[in-house]
């Protein structure tokens, strides 16, 4: 099913770039002509999404052909060739810009996750996204955080309970949020629940929420409640995760640290297509 969407979702992209055809290249480049061309590192990164880089292409012309020199996961040098592509010279002009659009973002999730995931190497925490995501783009995005090495959280709003304070608000407090969606829910699916301080963290551990989130916590709050959880539920720090920080948050003893900054504050890899001469 995701190969579906993946594919609705690119031929969606095609057409809010060229719905009309492109008149640039229509205009200016023969039916019959052929180019070699090849995909070009100019920084220093994590290469993901060169399978849909790929796609939009054969999308666009089915007998492209593609040599591949590099795969997602490889760390790129700047001067790394990652490709070389032969077809019509009219497919490749129209495929360029959004494949490009696709690997450079993706490139640049990948490059960025693994920087945090290297600063907890030597602890049990894991990193994970969240669903600050572009929309239409989060199937790309969270791809791009695995191949990074961090692990996906909720894909979306159907997946999984994670009662916020907004929730809380409404419903009276932490526990009996969680005492209300426990009648409500399959009970094969998990319950998270947000909190913000120790009070909140004991309701929330008394209730038997299966993961609690320590929401912009303090290191030290966060390290009385590991000694308080003794292992009880998942523990997910969240708010505010840099770079500088997450190394002291993954040694309090936490399960997962959740970053929205893998999918809202990355920078594209600078990755270039060339004409060979």
């Amino acid at each position: 099913m995701k190969e579906i969407v993946i594919r609705n979702l690119i031929e969606q992209a095609l057409i809010e770039d060229m719905p009309y055809g492109d008149v640039t290249t229509d205009n200016l480049i023969s039916d019959t002509s052929i180019t070699n061309a090849y995909l070009l590192a100019k920084a220093t990164g994590v290469l993901a999404g060169l399978k849909y880089f790929k796609q939009v292409f054969s999308l666009v012309d089915s007998e492209m052909t593609f040599k591949d020199f590099k795969k997602d996961g490889d760390t790129l040098s700047e001067e790394d060739i990652i490709l070389e592509i032969t077809g019509k010279t009219k497919a490749i002009l129209k495929a360029e810009r959004l494949a490009l659009n696709i690997l450079q973002r993706m490139s640049g999730i990948a490059t960025l996750t693994k920087e945090f995931v290297a600063k907890t190497k030597n602890t049990k925490t894991n990193i994970v996204d969240t669903r600050k995501t572009t929309p239409n783009f989060r199937l790309f995005e969270k791809e791009a955080v695995v191949i990074g090495g961090g692990i996906n959280h909720r894909g979306n709003l159907s997946e999984t309970v994670l009662i916020k304070d907004n929730h809380i608000f409404e419903s009276g407090g932490v526990k009996n949020a969680i005492n209300i969606i426990r009648t409500k829910i399959p009970h094969t699916m998990k319950i998270e629940v947000e909190v913000e301080d120790l009070l909140m963290f004991e309701e929330a551990l008394e209730a038997r929420a299966d993961i609690i989130m320590l929401d912009n916590m303090s290191t030290e709050m966060m390290k009385t409640a590991v000694k308080l959880n003794n292992n009880q539920a998942i523990l997910e720090a969240s708010g505010n995760m840099s770079l500088q920080r997450i190394e002291a948050v993954a040694e309090c003893g936490v399960d997962i640290i959740s970053v929205g900054a893998l999918t809202h504050s990355y920078q594209a890899l600078d990755i270039s297509l060339r004409f060979k001469k």
